[in-house]
């Protein structure tokens, strides 16, 4: 009989946000690049995979100070793309906070509508200062922001897809992915904490990278990489995102079938007849998550 890895005791479910900055390749190259940044070893969860900077939603990522930072988006018209009753907008933030705090990178404009550039090196010395307090706890980001008179460029990040972490997970979260170009004159730059290292690769280059055992990538993370591999070029994908209507969940079921583990997703044989199996049923659950990424992408003749 087939059923789903349980867990052990009740999970909470956190409510996280996570962006795929694309840009196009250089030299005149124009394959779309994502940025992906590298977990510590030594992160409880998924330590070493490549995934894209994100984290989970902070309480202070939303309110009346968010919203006047991001005239561009209020909260109401965000809950309304995201189809929550309130607080879509701490989604984006959240983003953009995490991206500047992991990849020191932070959409911004000035108060004429200029994107912010760490062309200059005042500038650049400025920030790294801004994020090195703001990831030691001795800052806020909304401060930094408000101190430097800047605006957040929510508009300039799309939703793009919502995955919840099976049952099962000793962590769980409800992660909503989202897609931004990378602005000009600032160049990432890994924090050496949460993430080790940071790198462009176009998406069909990282699934090749997995799939030959060079990096490690999670489920989601390669279901993402395979949707944005479609298009060629980054204003493609921006584009395609920024009119996208209805944005479905994706909550995987990872079951065992006999000595087996796989990934169920909705849609596919089995997947509304999979129920929690009782506690101490199941197994491993990130073993089986590690099992079925290196997996994955198997079939995909672009890999």
């Amino acid at each position: 009989m087939e059923t789903t890895l349980s867990e052990q005791a009740p999970v909470v479910l956190r409510n996280a946000a996570t962006v795929m900055m694309v840009r196009d390749g250089p030299d005149g190259d124009s394959a779309l690049e994502v940025l992906m940044v590298r977990r510590n070893l030594n992160s409880d969860f998924v330590g070493g995979a490549y995934v894209f900077p994100g984290g989970a939603v902070d309480p202070t990522d939303g309110g009346p100070e968010a919203e006047a930072l991001s005239p561009a988006r209020s909260d109401a018209v965000a809950s309304a793309i995201l189809e929550v009753p309130t607080g879509g907008l701490a989604y984006w933030v959240a983003v953009l906070r995490e991206l500047f705090e992991e990849a020191g990178v932070l959409l911004a404009t000035r108060a004429d509508g200029s994107l912010l550039s760490f062309a200059r090196d005042d500038d650049e010395r400025r920030f790294v200062e801004h994020r090195r307090a703001l990831n030691a706890g001795q800052r806020r980001f909304l401060d930094i922001c408000g101190e430097e008179r800047l605006l957040l460029a929510v508009e300039r990040v799309h939703y793009f897809a919502h995955w919840v972490t099976p049952q099962g997970a000793p962590r769980r979260y409800d992660t909503r992915f989202f897609v931004a170009a990378a602005p000009p004159d600032q160049t990432p730059a890994h924090d050496a904490a949460e993430v080790i290292d940071e790198t462009w690769l176009s998406p069909k280059e990282a699934l090749r990278l997995h799939r030959e055992g060079q990096i490690d990538l999670i489920f989601p993370t390669i279901r993402n990489l395979q949707a944005i591999a479609r298009f060629e070029r980054s204003s493609d994908l921006l584009d395609a995102a920024a009119a996208a209507g209805h944005v479905p969940l994706i909550e995987p079921r990872v079951v065992v079938d006999g000595r087996a583990m796989r990934i169920l997703l909705p849609g596919d044989p089995g997947y509304d007849e999979a129920v929690a199996a009782r506690p101490g049923s199941g197994g491993d659950f990130n073993e089986a998550i590690r099992i079925i990424s290196a997996a994955a992408n198997q079939g995909d003749e672009e890999g």
